[in-house]
């Protein structure tokens, strides 16, 4: 059996403000954006290239044991590019925060590009929600 991560939850403020941000700054598709009931509202969007996509929601009702998280509150998303220089160069040239590119060294994290599944940049959604993007071997034989 398959297991596949479909949808992750990203707990956000002001929906327009965080579609603007994830569809115009960092470039994901909007998939969808519905009122699917009279007060509950859907905006699904999904990476280039991912099978996985983010939902913001708002006045829907919780799963039964799913919890609340708060906005801002969910930190370490992971995203995987091929070219982690021109991933930030995008990035940047849309607007947003990026870190420098980082990798791990004999001392901790270290400036600058590392080798192969070792090159790491980080941003901050406008609530305060963290990715970090890796660049990843264009290969999965690579890994």
């Amino acid at each position: 059996m398959n297991w596949t991560l479909e949808v992750v939850p990203v707990p956000v403020t002001d929906l327009d403000r965080a579609k603007e941000f994830y569809a115009d700054k960092v470039g994901f598709k909007v998939d969808l954006d519905d009122e699917v009931a009279p007060g509950m509202r859907i905006i699904q969007l999904t990476p280039p290239g991912s099978r996985c996509s983010i939902a913001m929601l708002s006045g829907m009702p919780q799963a039964p044991g799913a919890g609340s998280m708060e906005p801002g509150s969910l930190h370490g998303l992971q995203l995987c590019v091929t070219d982690i220089e021109a991933a930030r160069a995008e990035l940047v040239d849309r607007g947003v925060a990026a870190s420098r590119i980082q990798h791990v060294g004999a001392t901790g994290w270290e400036d600058g590009k590392g080798e192969t599944w070792n090159s790491f940049l980080t941003f901050a959604d406008p609530d305060g929600n963290t990715w970090v993007v890796q660049e990843a071997p264009s290969e999965l034989s690579e890994r």
